[in-house]
């Protein structure tokens, strides 16, 4: 036997994500009020969430970034990436000498 899917009008989405967005109380509570599952709130918040980061850097603002920028992220993580590599075989180390 299968179950149907509820489907809610994108309204009911949206003022139930403006709900949790805008109080204090947690996800779970407002979906019992609402009569949602906490699972299917918090896809429709991540999904919230995500459409309105992709929107608030207008698409003019999102251009290439500058060369001496680029280059400077690019040194930041190869430096990280020795630093994460020194400080594996450094706890690789003192696992070895602790046995």
């Amino acid at each position: 036997m299968t179950t149907r899917r509820k489907k809610y009008d994108a309204a009911f989405r949206e003022e139930s994500v403006r709900l949790v967005l805008s109080s204090d109380r947690p996800v779970k509570e407002v979906a019992e009020e609402i009569g949602v599952k906490e699972s299917t709130l918090g896809n429709w918040i991540h999904r919230y969430r995500e459409k309105e980061q992709v929107t608030a850097v207008p698409a003019e603002d999102r251009g290439p970034v500058p060369w001496d920028e680029h280059q400077e992220a690019l040194a930041e993580n190869a430096r990280l990436k020795a630093e994460v590599e020194f400080l594996g075989k450094v706890s690789a180390f003192f696992a070895a000498k602790q046995k």
